[in-house]
């Protein structure tokens, strides 16, 4: 693991020319980075405090269109500025970008008075902050999949994305021989991470033609959200030096299995020395905290479903026997349930959701756990017997909600969410849904003609 880059560091590595550039990025409703690229001494001089960048920036699509009808910015307002300050203990070198540095920033109001309560860092802070005062610290990993290709972006982008060619011609799941053929981008994303200060553990090779893994040490949850994002870039900036491209999507194709984001959690004590869910004396070392934090989680999966599954592709990859679970149940070391109990009766205990694909923006998934865990322990819900067996194939069990449409409707609906993340959040992502579902429904796709063209 490398030191901290503080910003005397930052400064040392400025008058000794190793650092040139500083990006100072936010993130989007999409869990991306954006930002601007300074010139290293004036982030010193001036950036260090604060840069300013457009309000649209949380308002957009996808593809940057400008969604009307949001009410924290729109045409009508101006789309003026918000502040971006940049949170130091988040700044680190990037070894893979020459002459790099990187800070993330919290989204604040123009005059810098206050966070946006719909920037996802300020929304995860919260509920973080919720759990502080109850006397809790919420640690969490995410493992995230993807897809490796032979061809670069620009090739696949000239191509609309057909007929690309994974690294791998079969299935590589902890395949050595396979992923040695890979390491030339693998081993480049693990050496990079960790000198931009990510704690890499691994990566493997997933249960796919050219699927990729890579497993980042777990953190508290505002760190492991970065750690999240500034891998998920590391990855794809790695990626197309080399010549290759990758993707996030939670189904790239029909035939693939799709890309997940499994989320492993805990609570720990207020100053993180002890284990809140570990009981050795009960029945699978799990506490009565950690019982009733679980049976929120269960109890809350269709509030939170858009958070975990945010477009309308994340719910292709909920397909049996692909490992992706199709029900919200929780069992023992079990990979066809939406909730997995691992590390039983050690400090490492915790729960992983299996439900989160590649494609979730980290900040919103994590605080959409912390809010729904918090609920169980706040009304002392009583957790169901653990399932045990094939949870494809189980009848009368909890499912959720299968598509965004669904999901969204829940969220709207979720008061639990409203009064975790207030009214102004849960509206704001609704609205979001429904312009991603009526962008949507009003295509035609490949498969529309295909279908038919001539059979109509």
């Amino acid at each position: 693991m490398t030191a901290p880059f503080t910003l005397d560091a930052l400064r040392e590595a400025v008058a000794a020319g190793e650092i040139d550039t500083v990006i100072m990025a936010q993130i989007d409703m999409q869990g991306r980075l954006m930002g601007k690229r300074f010139d290293a001494p004036h982030f010193l001089e001036s950036g260090v405090h604060e840069t300013h960048s457009c309000n649209y920036l949380l308002t957009v699509d996808i593809d940057m269109e400008p969604i009307p009808g949001f009410k924290s910015a729109s045409w009508a307002q101006g789309y003026g500025d918000y502040m971006m300050k940049p949170d130091l203990s988040t700044l680190r070198r990037i070894p893979w970008l020459p002459g790099t540095a990187l800070v993330l920033c919290d989204t604040l109001d123009h005059a810098g008075r206050a966070e946006i309560s719909v920037s996802p860092r300020a929304i995860l802070k919260r509920q973080i902050a919720r759990a502080k005062a109850m006397g809790f610290t919420p640690m969490m990993a995410s493992e995230l999949e993807f897809y490796l290709f032979r061809e670069s972006f620009d090739e696949a982008h000239a191509s609309a994305y057909r007929s690309l060619t994974p690294v791998s011609p079969f299935n590589e799941d902890y395949n050595i021989f396979q992923t040695t053929k890979e390491e030339d981008v693998m081993r480049a994303v693990r050496v990079g991470l960790r000198g931009a200060g990510i704690p890499v553990e691994n990566s493997k090779g997933e249960a796919w033609p050219g699927q990729e893994e890579i497993n980042v040490k777990y953190a508290d949850a505002l760190s492991a959200a970065d750690n999240h994002t500034i891998t998920k870039n590391g990855v794809k900036e790695i990626a197309w030096s080399k010549g290759h491209a990758v993707t996030f999507m939670a189904k790239y194709d029909y035939k693939a299995a799709g890309s997940s984001s499994h989320i492993h959690q805990s609570l720990w004590s207020a100053d993180g020395a002890t284990p809140a869910f570990l009981d050795t004396d009960a029945p699978h070392g799990m506490s009565a905290t950690m019982k009733h934090y679980i049976a929120g989680l269960l109890a809350h999966v269709p509030d939170v479903a858009l958070l975990l599954a945010p477009n309308i592709n994340s719910y292709k990859r909920f397909v049996a026997q692909t490992f992706a679970p199709t029900r919200a149940v929780w069992s023992r070391d079990n990979r066809t349930a939406g909730f997995r109990l691992v590390g039983e009766g050690t400090k490492a205990i915790r729960i992983e959701n299996r439900i989160g694909g590649a494609d979730l923006n980290p900040y919103l998934a994590f605080a959409g756990q912390i809010a729904a865990g918090l609920a169980g322990i706040e009304q002392k819900l009583e957790l169901e017997p653990e399932f045990t067996g094939d949870a494809y194939t189980a009848e009368n069990i909890r499912s959720f909600p299968a598509t965004l449409r669904a999901a969204t409707e829940t969220l709207r609906s979720s008061t639990m969410l409203r009064e975790a993340f207030g009214d102004d959040v849960v509206d704001h992502y609704v609205h979001a849904a429904e312009w991603e579902q009526h962008e949507y429904d009003r295509r035609v796709t490949d498969w529309d003609l295909m279908r038919g063209f001539e059979r109509y």
